[in-house]
């Protein structure tokens, strides 16, 4: 019977070595071999951000990087939700593909790496994917935290996302509109390129907006405010180093006036 394939999903942080764990660490150092998704040229600093955290944790002699041409997605920002659904699925379903063939071909005893953005738990499709091909190959996988945009954001901001005894609400562009109600206490809100937070200046112009992007690399940008002060201006700078950089990615946290501000 083959012995099962060694996989870690490692959460390496946003970007900066510093937020690469102890644990993290102990687990890179663990791989032969690390699969990086390659999204195309815009992207191609996410891929040299991997590439630096291996080479300083790692003997360059140990491992080797490999990078899998991310399947198409297409336009989730024009699709309604069954749609979206169904060409998230097709995607997951085409990178288990990819990365399967691929370790189906390495040597045997080969353990394989995954370097997750920020954390896996949090908006990441890694886990997904792999346990989609260990339905297909035997694997043994471990999943290891990392530093999430969530939690930069708020050190970032040096904030407190609850208030006291309150909850914390995690959720999508794609979702904000339908599902905010001040009674959520704040929301932090994740894969919004559009910054739908726009459309609830009329009816929550008080609410507090703390946004990063980048957050953890050099070029980090942090803006926060009223948010019927600031949404213009961060629209515009949003749009600005998407210009400039070709790629952005960013996370904020809408918090409602505590009673004593009301």
């Amino acid at each position: 019977m083959t012995s099962p394939r060694e996989v870690r999903v490692i959460g390496i942080g946003t970007g900066s070595p510093a937020h690469v764990t102890g644990q993290a660490i102990a687990a890179l150092r663990e791989c032969d071999v690390f699969l990086v998704a390659d999204k195309g040229e815009a992207k191609d600093e996410l891929v040299a951000v991997r590439r630096a955290i291996c080479e300083q944790f790692l003997d360059d002699r140990t491992y080797r990087i490999v990078t899998v041409t991310d399947p198409e997605r297409g336009p989730d920002a024009e699709r309604d939700k069954a749609a979206y659904t169904v060409g998230v699925d097709a995607w997951h379903a085409a990178r288990a593909d990819r990365y399967g063939e691929i370790i189906e071909s390495l040597p045997a005893g080969e353990t394989v790496g995954f370097l997750v953005w920020g954390d896996p738990a949090f908006y990441d499709s890694t886990i997904r994917i792999v346990d989609a091909v260990a339905r297909r190959l035997p694997l043994r996988t471990q999943v290891i935290a990392g530093l999430s945009a969530i939690q930069v954001l708020a050190a970032e901001h040096g904030i407190v996302l609850n208030g006291i005894g309150q909850p914390v609400h995690i959720t999508t562009g794609r979702r904000l509109l339908d599902e905010w109600s001040v009674d959520l206490g704040t929301v932090v809100v994740m894969l919004d390129g559009s910054l739908r937070c726009r459309e609830l200046v009329e009816q929550a112009p008080d609410l507090t907006i703390y946004w990063g992007a980048y957050l953890g690399l050099p070029q980090q940008v942090l803006r926060q405010g009223r948010l019927a002060d600031v949404i213009d201006e961060i629209v515009a700078v949003r749009a600005a180093l998407r210009q400039e950089q070709g790629w952005v990615m960013d996370t904020y946290a809408l918090t409602p006036p505590s009673p004593g501000d009301a």
